[in-house]
């Protein structure tokens, strides 16, 4: 964004004058209109006063009417004797000319007569009037009169109760407030400002009678002065005082804070004020800014000191008084109290075109030839507002060779005033943060962030605070993925220019002189010709998309290199949909690389030797990673190098048969997953410091021993599926993760693990017998799923959120307390026998079930039917024959008659219907129930599920729905899912009056009973795939709240008039309605619709009314929207190859 104009002379670009004051002087110019002038002068409002502005010895008429014509607005000031001065009523008659054009606006004062006494020439104004009645001009006059009495203004004596200061006031904020606006529109380089005014006034809380300090902090050169600014014209006026203090932190150097106090003082009292120290000036702001209502900005503030003493405490200031403070530092806001705080946002695309256009073409809209040239351009600037207006007045009037030349020029030699810009904040810097951010801007940018910190922290560096400082001054950025739920560093491309230019810039020609080098070919050129040198602190060398094939000759030379990073992105390594992502090794001629002993951070995937080299002492290694290596052991020939520096080791996916941890003894993260050749992991020493083991897919390790472990945080074992023996420290207190999956294991001891919270066993198809030491507060997570355990005693996990019970044949004996079982709201189990089952509970304190809480408001219920043809416990019996599998949640406690009848539906495939009925229906407090599968009818009883909101009915074999479903008072949401054979709905299913959605797929219906009209609240009706419907009700238009219409495939043949009243849909489908020829010829009243789908329809005609609906996204094939006579208006779908759309503009 551009620099704002100082004050609200913007408007001045077309007016010389903001305000013409026309008056009678004998009546008001020493009085009212004296205070009035000043008043507007205060308020930086360019007046226009006759006895003020006429300069002597030139023609009174002629300056006075070009006067008039040079001003926006006018004040007329009505007095008694105003229509007694000719001058005032040619005056007044040529404002009123000006006034017509829409150009000026007028605003009549009425200062001590009544507007009727204008219009009408009556009482005083009548009698000022009389003695022109017979003069030529006297109906001109009388027509103005009248005009301007008609206009919006002020009447003293009904404003401020007949207060001439308060009635000054509000008109000089009102007429502020129209200045205001107008110089938006009229400044139109600044692009985006008015959204972010409004949003930044909003959080100031303008009107509260609080004293508030504001922070707007953002990187250099990202529009912070340019808001603080605007917000500083659009509100000034509502202040007593005000103050725009421009750069603190370089004028601060430069004059010291005593003048930028002095400045302060001056601004607001208006008036020269001598401050002879900075505890003088701290002194004198406290005592003399407490009566005044200010507004002060103090922008580019850099250090806790400035604030102290240009905004040391709230109590300095007036109540209602606003401090705005920009900065690049959030700490010293942080630090100062300041809130709130606000981040600047940088220019959208279509902002950053359309300010770069203005710079560059003067105008909008960019010459046709130069359009991709500005893309491009605009593309460099990434929404930073200086780089854009320095390109913009840079290009200006250049030809499209000189555009393309400038452009090609930025790839190697930066933006220099950008640049320079941006530095002053990494000048600022301590020495270690500017290490730390050269290392983001060369090598660590779109990292993870715990990656990066961990990398930082082993080049020796204090990484979470670093960042974070960087972070707050604005030099880097944090942000979440929500894909893969981690954080990660960023930085804007110009701050990584930035840093990478002043790692080159001292030797630009000479990259074995630069502390970091991350170009492939520079490395590739260095590392053969054998050029290191000691400059060089960090390598990245991303081999991702490169040629993997080089020298690495010059390695050795570089003896203070202390970060190492080859191959592809490095937190990248396994993709749990497919396996272990195959690595490329690198080719380096078969030469063992000279590492570094000063290495602290080695990473490299693709290591193609055996072992690490013989030459690398590796004394002061932290990390090591050497992910799809072919490394077998650390060490060759027996070498015993002990690192007790290494605090992560991850070879992860490498050919690794044994590994002694003696050698490491101070590790902390030991990653090994998918080591398919490791057989052994020897532990000879206590590993006090081990908080994480991943050996996952390791499958030929047969036993396991971490008893000299105690302290470990996560142990992941999974897929381990030769592990037969398993020896857990007898106390492992910090333990929060053990998965352990797919092994041979038939015992399992955890011993004592209280912090225990994800126990994954699943799949442990020998494992009989579980044992917990103590209880295990914290397990949330439960799952042993396809084991073959007998007992499970619950009691030792109270806290138990998620239960996996599936496929436990074995299982005869669950034991768990009444009410110990408080959090449980996922409990999965699936079979349709469980042999013997005993369902034991414990219950300490009362033998009764209070029926009121079997199950809780929030219950959920899914149960999958599937028909067998007999039921292995009773194969004589005549009652229908399924296999249930079920899906059981709850928000409330666990009882005991809720479990036992769950669980009584597995038991037996002999089903009762109506036992079953009651069984489901008894759970009077469920809110979802789906049933899926072959069940031949729907629960009778219903309407006893009072409190049911969602009902689903998928893939059954029902052929009619119950009437006791319209009683579901609740109900919000019926789905019906592929039930192939339901032939109708209830009659009055309109009486579920809180029905939202309604969804129907591939039923056999013919019709839709009329009383669905009447569901008020009914926001989603969709009957998709119904080939029976071939028409809706009449009064489908009454559906007031419907949203969403979907009648794909179906053979509707036409569409009710009624549906042009839907004021609220949004989305109407009508895919493959292949009967539909028409649409209703008002549909274009359904105001909100947004999408209307029409292919695979017979409709070769829209209605005109659909033109009105501005935005509407029309989808079709191409055929067809050529057919309706769009033409050049059809984009192809991304989404669909054949499909087309257009959208009505």
């Amino acid at each position: 964004m551009p620099m704002a104009s100082s004050s609200t002379s913007s408007v001045h670009k077309s007016f010389k004058y903001d305000v013409f004051l026309s008056f009678r002087g004998e009546d008001t110019r020493t009085n009212f209109v004296d205070h009035l002038y000043h008043a507007l002068q205060q308020k930086s409002i360019h007046t226009y006063k006759d006895d003020e502005r006429i300069k002597k010895g030139k023609k009174i008429t002629d300056e006075l009417i070009g006067s008039i014509e040079d001003s926006k607005f006018y004040i007329i000031v009505f007095s008694k004797n105003y229509a007694s001065s000719s001058w005032c009523l040619d005056e007044l008659a040529k404002i009123m000319e000006c006034h017509r054009t829409t150009v000026h606006t007028a605003y009549p004062v009425f200062y001590d007569v009544e507007p009727s006494e204008v219009r009408k020439q009556s009482g005083a104004v009548g009698e000022a009037f009389a003695k022109y009645e017979m003069e030529e001009a006297a109906g001109k006059w009388r027509v103005a009169l009248k005009e301007a009495a008609d206009l919006a203004g002020w009447e003293l004596k009904k404003t401020a109760d007949g207060h001439e200061a308060k009635f000054i006031q509000k008109i000089v904020e009102e007429l502020s407030l129209e200045l205001r606006s107008i110089s938006f529109n009229i400044d139109e380089k600044l692009v985006g400002m008015e959204t972010r005014i409004k949003d930044l006034v909003s959080s100031i809380g303008i009107g509260c009678d609080d004293v508030q300090m504001i922070g707007i902090k953002g990187m250099g050169g990202g529009g912070k002065t340019t808001l603080a600014r605007a917000v500083f014209d659009h509100i000034s006026f509502q202040f007593e005082g005000k103050s725009f203090v421009e750069n603190v932190r370089e004028n601060a150097s430069f004059s010291g804070l005593k003048s930028l106090q002095k400045q302060v003082l001056s601004d607001v009292l208006n008036e020269d004020i001598r401050v002879s120290s900075t505890s003088d000036g701290k002194y004198l702001m406290k005592r003399r800014l407490r009566d005044k209502k200010v507004l002060v900005v103090l922008d580019d503030v850099d250090h806790i000191d400035q604030l102290e003493a240009l905004a040391g405490e709230l109590n300095w200031f007036k109540p209602g008084s606003r401090i705005i403070i920009t900065t690049r530092d959030e700490q010293v806001l942080l630090a100062h109290r300041v809130e709130p705080i606000r981040d600047v946002n940088l220019l959208s695309d279509n902002e950053a075109i359309c300010l770069f256009n203005m710079y560059a073409f003067g105008r909008e809209i960019p010459i046709q030839k130069y359009e991709n040239l500005s893309r491009l351009v605009v593309c460099y600037a990434a929404g930073l507002p200086l780089t854009i207006r320095v390109l913009g007045s840079f290009l200006c009037g250049k030809n499209e060779l000189e555009w393309i030349d400038a452009l090609e020029r930025l790839k190697t030699f930066p933006l220099t005033e950008t640049l320079k810009k941006l530095e002053l904040s990494y000048i600022a810097l301590e020495e270690d943060y500017k290490e730390m951010f050269l290392d983001v801007a060369c090598i660590m940018k779109g990292w993870r962030k715990d990656d990066a910190i961990k990398a930082l922290e082993c080049c020796g560096f204090h990484a979470r605070n670093g960042l974070r400082v960087l972070e707050q001054k604005s030099l880097i950025t944090s942000y979440y993925d929500i894909f893969d739920k981690y954080k990660y560093v960023g930085m804007h491309d110009h701050l990584e220019e930035m840093g990478r230019n002043i790692v080159r810039r001292s030797h630009p020609d000479k990259p074995h002189k630069h502390t970091r080098l991350w170009i492939y070919e520079e490395i590739k050129n260095v590392l053969a010709n054998d050029l290191g040198t000691k400059a060089t602190r960090c390598i990245r060398l991303d081999t991702q998309n490169g040629n993997q094939k080089f020298d690495i000759k010059g390695l050795g030379k570089m003896n203070r290199l202390r970060f190492l990073s080859v191959g592809a992105t490095h937190h990248v390594y396994w993709d749990y949909s497919f396996g272990p992502v195959p690595y490329r090794y690198w080719d380096c001629n078969k030469i063992n690389p000279e590492f570094p002993n000063a290495l602290r951070y080695l990473h490299m995937t693709g290591y193609p030797f055996r072992s690490l080299p013989i030459t690398f002492q590796a004394s002061n290694l932290v990390a090591l990673e050497m992910a799809g290596s072919k490394i077998i052991q650390l060490w060759e020939g027996g070498e015993r190098k002990v690192l007790n520096k290494l605090r992560f080791l991850d070879l992860n996916c490498s050919m690794l048969s044994t590994l002694d941890l003696g050698l490491t003894p101070n590790l902390e993260k030991l990653n090994l997953g998918e080591c398919s050749n490791l057989v052994e992991l020897h532990m000879p020493i206590e590993c006090l410091n081990l908080i994480y083991v991943d050996l996952r897919g390791s499958k030929l390790i047969r036993t396991l021993d971490l008893r000299l472990a105690p302290n470990l945080e996560e142990l992941i074992l999974s897929f381990c599926n030769n592990l037969e023996k398993l020896q857990m420290p007898d106390r492992c207190l910090n333990l929060q993760s053990l998965l352990l999956s797919n092994s041979k294991l038939m015992t399992l001891d955890i011993g004592q693990t209280p912090n225990l919270r994800n126990l994954d066993l699943k799949q442990n198809y020998y494992l009989e017998e579980l044992d917990m030491a103590d209880e295990c507060q914290m397990l949330s997570n439960l799952n042993v799923s396809y084991s073959k355990l007998r007992t499970l005693d619950l009691r030792l996990t109270p806290n138990l959120e998620r239960l996996d019970l599936d496929r436990c044949y074995d299982l005869v004996e669950l034991c768990l307390p009444i009410g110990d079982l408080k959090k449980l709201v996922h409990l999965h189990f699936s079979t349709w026998g469980f042999g013997y089952f005993s369902f034991k509970v414990e219950d300490y304190t009362s033998c009764r079930v209070d029926e009121s809480l079997e199950v809780g408001p929030l219950a959920v219920l899914d149960l999958t039917v599937k028909s067998l043809k007999s039921c292995p416990l009773h194969p004589e019996n005549s009652f229908p024959k399924f296999q249930f599998s079920s899906y059981y949640r709850e928000d409330r406690p666990l009882f005991t008659r809720n479990l036992e009848m769950l669980i009584s539906l597995g038991m037996c495939a002999c089903t009762n219907l109506e036992t079953f009925s009651r069984s489901i229906c008894g759970l009077q407090r469920l809110r979802k129930l789906k049933i899926e599968g072959s069940i031949l009818e729907v629960p009778k009883d219903l309407y006893m599920l009072e409190c049911l909101e969602e009902l689903v009915l998928s893939y059954t074999e029902i052929k009619h729905l119950p009437d006791s479903i319209c009683m579901l008072k609740h109900l919000k949401s019926l789905k019906i899912i592929s039930c192939l054979h339901l032939q109708k709905l209830p009659e009055d299913l309109g009486q579920l009056e809180c029905l939202e959605k309604l969804h129907l797929s591939n039923a056999d219906i013919e019709r839709l009973p009329d009383s669905i009209c009447m569901l008020k609240h009914l926001k989603s009706l969709k009957v998709i795939s119904c080939l029976g419907l071939q028409k809706l009700p009449a009064d489908l238009g009454q559906l007031e709240c419907l949203e969403n219409l979907d009648l794909s495939d179906t053979n509707i043949e036409r569409l009710p008039d009624s549906i042009c009243m839907l004021r609220h849909l949004e989305s109407l489908q009508l895919y493959d309605c292949w009967l539909l020829e028409r649409l209703p010829e008002d549909l274009g009243c359904t105001e909100c619709l947004k999408e209307l789908s029409i292919e695979g329809t017979r409709i070769s005609h829209l209605p005109q009314s659909i033109l009105l609906l501005k935005g509407l996204c029309i989808v079709g094939s191409r055929e067809l929207l050529e057919l309706c006579g769009f033409t050049s208006k059809i984009q192809t779908s991304k989404d669909y190859d054949t499909s087309c759309y257009v959208v009505v503009g």
